[in-house]
C-alpha cells in the first residue's frame, strides 16, 4: 500500500496487530520505530523485520522516552494498551496508568515533536451492551468496563489534542479482529485463536452459551489497512470510525467453518453462558467507506484459511 509518511511511530509495535502493521509499513518503504514492554508483545513477532526497525524497549508511561523516539517521525500509530478486559477490571488503577495516561504521554510526545498525525487504535466495547444494530458512530457510548472507558476516554484526549495543538489525530473503533499471531495460550484470546488451536489438536472447542450470539470478525491484514488509510488521510481527523467488515457470522457457524477447513469433524461442548455477554455485534462500517475509502479485503473464509495454515506452521 502507498503511503504518504517517511518514518512512523508504532507502540505496541511487537504485539500481534502491531506486528503485522510495522511489517506493512516497512515493506512500503517507510522507516519504522517501535517502543513495546512486551507485557504481551513479543519479539519473535519482530524478528523477521529485526534488521529494518528501531527497537525500544520501553514503557509508554515513560515520556521521556517517548520524546526520544517520536523525533522525525511524520506519524505515530498508537496501539500500546492493557487490552484484557478482566485485568482492567481486576487492577483499575494500574491498567487506567497504561491506558489513560500512556495515552496522553503519546500524544505529547508527539505535540512536542511537531508529527503530522496520529492513529488511534480504540474499540468496539466502547458501544457497551446498546442492542442496536449495526453499531455506528452515531450512538452515545455506554462503556460497560474499565477497559472501554479507558478507550473513550483516549479517544477523548486524542480528539482534544486535535482542538488545542492542531494534532490531526484520528480514532479507529475494532471490532473482533483476529489472523496469525494472535496467542492462543492467553486467557484474553480471541474466539477465533482458541478454535484454531482445538482444531489442530483435534479437540472440540468449548462454546459459552447456545452459541448463536454473533460478531463481526475482521482479518488483521485489512485492520493493518485501515490504519494506513488513516495515516494518510486529511479527511478523518478528530472523528471516531468504525472498522469490521460489516458483516456477522455466529459462533456455531464459526467453529463449523474453522472444523471444516482443519479436516475435521467434532461437535462442541457447551458451558453456561457468560454474565453479561453480548448477544450480537456488526459494525457499520459506512463512514470509513466514506472518509477513508475503507472496504475488507478479505472474506472471512479467506482470514481464516490464511489464519490456519499460521498456526499449523507454528504447530
Amino acid at each position: 500500500m502507498k503511503i504518504e509518511f517517511t518514518k512512523a511511530l508504532v507502540t505496541g509495535g511487537a504485539g500481534f496487530i502491531g506486528s503485522h502493521l510495522v511489517e506493512a509499513l516497512v515493506s512500503a518503504g517507510s522507516r519504522v520505530a517501535v517502543v513495546d514492554n512486551l507485557a504481551s508483545g513479543r519479539l519473535a513477532n519482530l524478528a523477521h523485520l529485526q534488521d529494518y526497525i528501531e527497537f525500544h524497549q520501553n514503557d509508554i508511561r515513560q515520556l521521556k522516552t517517548l520524546l526520544k523516539v517520536a523525533q522525525a517521525c511524520d506519524v505515530v500509530f498508537h496501539l500500546a494498551a492493557v487490552v484484557a478486559v478482566q485485568q482492567t477490571i481486576d487492577d483499575p488503577v494500574g491498567s487506567a496508568m497504561v491506558n489513560e495516561i500512556g495515552t496522553i504521554n503519546v500524544l505529547e510526545a508527539a505535540r512536542r515533536n511537531n508529527v503530522q498525525r496520529l492513529v488511534l487504535a480504540s474499540s468496539c466495547a466502547v458501544y457497551g451492551d446498546d442492542p442496536r444494530l449495526p453499531k455506528n458512530e452515531t450512538m452515545p457510548p455506554v462503556p460497560a468496563s474499565p477497559y472501554a472507558v479507558h478507550k473513550l476516554a483516549a479517544e477523548h484526549h486524542a480528539r482534544v489534542y486535535g482542538e488545542l495543538y492542531g494534532l490531526k489525530t484520528t480514532s479507529l473503533r475494532f471490532f473482533n479482529v483476529f489472523g496469525p499471531r494472535q496467542d492462543p495460550a492467553s486467557p484474553y484470546s480471541g474466539v477465533i485463536s482458541i478454535f484454531m488451536a482445538r482444531a489442530i489438536a483435534d479437540q472440540a472447542p468449548v462454546i459459552f452459551g447456545d452459541g448463536n450470539q454473533s460478531r463481526d470478525f475482521v482479518y488483521v491484514k485489512d485492520v493493518v489497512k485501515a490504519l494506513i488509510l488513516a495515516a494518510n488521510s486529511n479527511d478523518s481527523a478528530g472523528k471516531p470510525l468504525n472498522i469490521g467488515t460489516g458483516t456477522s457470522v455466529s459462533i456455531n457457524r464459526l467453529w463449523d467453518l474453522i472444523a471444516s477447513q482443519a479436516g475435521r469433524q467434532l461437535a462442541p461442548a457447551y458451558a453456561p453462558a457468560r454474565a453479561g455477554e453480548i448477544l450480537h455485534s456488526v459494525a457499520g462500517i459506512e463512514l470509513a467507506g466514506s472518509r477513508l475509502n475503507y472496504k475488507p479485503d478479505y472474506s472471512l473464509e479467506q482470514g481464516l484459511a490464511e489464519t490456519l495454515e499460521w498456526y499449523r506452521d507454528q504447530r
